[in-house]
C-alpha cells in the first residue's frame, strides 16, 4: 500500500528533517508537523546568542513560513496527549484528532529536576525551550547573582554568556573537570579552567537543598556551605519525552526504543530525536544520542525508511559547544578502552585523541580546531590506523593522516 500521509509529533530539529526529507527524497503526500510552539526553531542558540539578546526568535527558526509553503508542509499549533497506534493517530489536547498512514514521534526530552528538597520550586529555572530561555533572559541582569547547577554543555554555555550580561555567575558541579568522557581530561581541565578566568566562582559540591525567601536562594551543599543566590538554573541533563508513546503501549527503556530503520515496537510509528533509542537486533540497547546532528540524521533515516529507500549511511557522530569566545567540537567517542593521546601546543591542549585497543582512531575533541576535527572523522569512517606520535604532534596537519 503506497505511502499518502505522515504526521510528525514534535517540530523540534529531528522532526523538522523527517519532514524535509520525506519531502526532498519524492514524497508527494499528505505531511504535517504538530508542536505545541508552533514553527520549528533551533534549540543550541537558546543558551548562547538568543539568550544573549543577538538573535531573535525569528532569527532561530529553522525555516520561514514560506519554507513550508512551498513543500506543502502543514505546522499545527497543538499539544499531543495521546497516541492511537493501530489507527495511526493523534489526540491533540483540544480535542483535536489527526490521523496518517504512519506517525514519527519526535518529541524529543525535558529539562531533568533535582530530586532534593526544592529542587522543583516555580522559581527555579531550566532551560529547554524559548519560553525558558525568555524567562530566564529577563532574570538576568548588570550583578544579579545566578547560580548554575551542573556544569556540562549547557551549564558552561549559559555561564559564559550570563557573565557576559554582567551577572554575577557560581557554578557548582560534582565532577572536576565535568566533560571528561566527551573530550578527554586535558582538554576537560582546560575548559574548566576558562570559568575562573572569566571571574566565574567554580564550586565542586553536590546541591542538598533549596530555600527561597524574601533575600533570594540558598542552595545547601553537602559539603556544608551555602551558596545565596537571586537566580537558580539547573542543568542537569534531560530526560526523554515517552509519554505518547507509553499511551499507545510501546517499548520503553530509557527512551522510546527503535531499530536501525527508527522503526518502534509498532509498524505504524518511528521515533527520533533524543526520545529514541537504538535496540539492535540482538538486543543490546545503545546509549541515547542527545546532539543537534543526531537529531537530525535521525529524522532523514526515518524519512528513507517510510519510503522503503536505502538508508543514508551517517559516520561517526559529531557535535560541537561554545563557551568563553572558544569554539569546541568532537567526533566518534572519546570515553571506553584504549589510549588518550593529547595535543599540546605552547603548553597547551588543544586537541585530544582516542585509540582504541587495536590501534584505530576512535575519537577526537578539540578546541578551534574544526579542520582536526573533520580530518579525524575521515579517519575514523575510513578505518585508517594512525601513528600516535604523528597525533600528538602540532606540527602534522591531519587532514594529511586521512588521505
Amino acid at each position: 500500500m503506497a505511502l499518502e500521509s505522515v504526521l510528525i509529533a514534535g517540530g523540534g530539529m529531528a522532526g523538522f528533517a523527517a519532514a524535509g526529507e520525506l519531502r526532498m527524497r519524492g514524497f508527494e503526500g499528505r505531511l504535517t508537523i504538530v508542536d505545541p510552539e508552533g514553527l520549528p526553531y533551533d534549540r543550541p542558540p537558546l543558551s548562547k546568542d538568543y539568550l544573549r539578546g543577538s538573535r531573535s526568535g525569528t532569527d532561530i527558526l529553522l525555516a520561514g513560513e514560506a519554507w513550508y509553503a512551498e513543500r506543502n508542509i502543514e505546522v499545527v499549533t497543538g499539544t499531543a496527549v495521546e497516541l492511537r497506534a493501530d489507527s495511526p493517530a493523534l489526540v491533540l489536547a483540544d480535542g483535536r484528532e489527526l490521523a496518517a498512514d504512519k506517525v514519527v514521534l519526535a518529541t524529543g526530552a525535558a529539562p531533568r529536576r533535582l530530586g532534593i528538597p526544592g529542587g522543583t520550586l516555580d522559581s527555579v529555572h531550566h532551560l529547554r525551550n524559548r519560553a525558558d530561555a525568555d524567562r530566564l533572559r529577563s532574570a538576568l541582569h548588570d550583578g544579579v547573582r545566578l547560580v548554575i547547577l551542573g556544569a556540562g554543555l549547557i551549564g558552561a554555555e549559559t555561564a559564559s554568556t550570563a557573565v557576559g550580561l554582567g551577572a554575577q555567575v557560581t557554578l557548582i558541579d560534582p565532577v572536576d573537570p565535568p566533560l571528561v568522557p566527551a573530550v578527554g581530561t586535558a582538554l576537560a581541565h582546560r575548559l574548566h579552567r576558562m570559568h575562573a578566568e572569566r571571574g566565574i566562582r567554580v564550586i565542586t559540591g553536590i546541591p542538598a537543598a533549596i530555600t527561597a525567601d524574601r533575600t533570594g536562594h540558598h542552595i545547601e551543599l553537602l559539603e556544608g556551605e551555602t551558596v545565596d543566590a537571586d537566580v537558580v538554573l539547573v542543568g542537569i541533563g534531560i530526560v526523554p519525552e515517552t509519554s505518547l508513546a507509553a499511551s499507545a503501549g510501546l517499548d520503553l527503556d530509557d527512551g522510546i526504543l527503535v531499530d536501525d530503520h527508527q522503526l518502534t515496537s509498532h509498524p505504524n510509528i518511528y521515533a527520533v530525536g533524543d526520545s529514541a533509542r537504538t535496540r539492535l537486533p540482538d538486543g543490546t540497547l545503545l546509549r541515547r544520542a542527545e546532539h543537534w546532528e543526531h537529531a537530525r540524521n535521525s529524522g532523514t533515516t526515518a524519512a528513507a525508511a517510510l519510503l522503503g529507500q536505502e538508508l543514508p549511511v551517517h559516520g561517526a557522530p559529531w557535535f560541537w559547544s561554545d563557551r568563553h569566545g572558544v569554539h569546541v567540537e568532537g567526533v566518534g567517542s572519546m570515553a571506553g578502552p584504549g589510549s588518550i593521546v593529547d595535543r599540546v601546543m605552547d603548553g597547551i591542549p588543544v586537541a585530544g585523541f582516542r585509540l582504541d585497543g587495536d590501534g584505530y582512531l576512535a575519537g577526537c575533541a578539540a578546541v578551534d580546531g574544526g579542520l582536526t576535527v573533520r580530518a579525524a572523522r575521515r579517519i575514523i569512517n575510513r578505518r585508517i590506523r594512525v601513528d600516535p606520535v604523528q597525533l600528538a604532534d602540532p606540527a602534522v596537519e591531519l587532514r594529511k593522516l586521512a588521505r
